[in-house]
């Protein structure tokens, strides 16, 4: 097995985890690692694209440049898209998808590039050999990305295929679960390295505390996910992928910290242990029914906590405010020698926490703009523990 010539790629991610993917694709092994925004660009040969698609965390997706060029009418375009040789890529009668991303003035409309370049790719197998591909937008055998920057336009193949945030794990959804890749970033945001006893105290369907035990393990993060995109390739490299998978679950280690996770409704809880399942983590995590209000930590160990508390658009402004203000007095009262992370969209909510916060950090939930947010509990009073 010969080690191929590196090129670029690109990791896209999301807003605020920029320098965490720059870290994971370092110690993967990436050289040449520059942050962006929502992105990373980085050099690594074929191994190297199969390992990221495999391990980060914090990646959507891992896109490999193909070609550069302006344009600056449609025309162009097409022209430049039908120059490409894809043969080299796709058979004939292979299936294509088409994703485009647009700020430019003069294109404005993604759906229609992304039509146009489909209309070019299939003009050109056309004229070559009669024989046209067809589209398929669930599994196709290359999903592509035309990327338009003003006048610039960047095409890349997709080597995930479908979003890397779907692990292969989730099988039961609760309302609003948080997505697989913002849960493993606010961990690694919140320093978490399975370091520490770890708790989500309203864990929901499960999701933080299956990326923070994949955390703890040194768990691949895409394991469980049952397809890339460059497994449909041309080039595709059977051998070469499953010695890369091999080296990576060689890494995998023991945990010894409790990872433990509990929900006050017992039927959120039974989705939690399905996906736990899913995910072969069955062994490093526990659950337990119960309200954290009024709880305690279990032991006096220091214990790492991260959660999302459930931001329901049905609570009045009053329940709101004496849900958060529940948060802050179980932190204190129970959770003395911990430090705790939340995150919420309601900005106005964490004022009636009633504790200060050591660290805020501006991240999205989906489209919507939220605080990640630190509160340390210090073991008796904060002055004495300072002396």
């Amino acid at each position: 097995m010969s080690m191929g010539k590196n090129y670029r790629m690109l990791a896209k991610t999301l807003f605020g985890f920029e320098e965490l993917l720059a870290n994971e694709l370092r110690e993967l092994g990436a050289s040449a690692v520059t942050p962006g925004v929502r992105n990373v660009s980085f050099e690594g040969d074929l191994g190297f694209m199969y390992k990221a698609n495999l391990a980060c965390r914090t990646a959507i997706k891992i896109l490999k440049p193909i070609n550069t060029f302006n344009v600056f009418k449609e025309d162009d375009l097409y022209h430049k898209i039908k120059d490409i040789a894809w043969e080299h890529y796709l058979d004939p009668d292979g299936t294509l998808a088409v994703d485009a991303t647009v700020f430019s003035k003069q294109f404005t409309h993604s759906k229609y590039i992304a039509l146009k370049t489909k209309d070019a790719i299939v003009d050109r197998f056309r004229e070559l050999s009669g024989v046209r591909p067809s589209v398929d937008l669930d599994r196709p055998d290359l999903r592509i990305n035309i990327h338009i920057d003003r006048n610039i336009c960047t095409v890349s193949l997709d080597s995930s295929g479908a979003s890397l945030h779907k692990r292969g794990y989730r099988v039961e959804t609760a309302l609003a679960p948080i997505s697989e890749v913002l849960a493993a970033g606010l961990l690694l945001l919140s320093g978490y390295q399975g370091q520490s006893d770890f708790m989500d105290p309203m864990c929901g369907s499960g999701t933080l505390l299956i990326e923070a035990a994949m955390i703890a393990a040194n768990v691949p993060a895409n394991l469980n996910r049952d397809v890339f995109g460059f497994e449909s390739w041309k080039d595709f490299d059977v051998d070469l992928y499953e010695t890369i998978e091999n080296a990576l679950l060689k890494r995998i280690r023991e945990v010894s910290v409790k990872i433990v996770g509990t929900d006050r409704d017992a039927r959120t809880l039974n989705k939690a242990k399905a996906n736990i399942k899913a995910a072969n983590l069955s062994d490093f995590i526990q659950l337990e029914h119960r309200d954290f209000f009024g709880s305690e930590k279990p032991d006096s160990s220091y214990w790492h906590l991260v959660f999302n508390p459930p931001y329901d658009e049905r609570l009045s402004i009053h329940d709101v405010a004496e849900f958060y203000g529940n948060i802050g007095n179980t932190l204190k009262r129970g959770y003395p020698g911990s430090q705790a992370w939340l995150i919420t969209s309601n900005e106005e909510a964490l004022k009636s926490v009633g504790l200060r916060t050591s660290k805020k950090i501006k991240v999205y939930n989906g489209k919507l703009p939220a605080k990640f947010v630190q509160y340390q509990m210090y073991q008796g009073s904060k002055k004495a523990s300072k002396q």
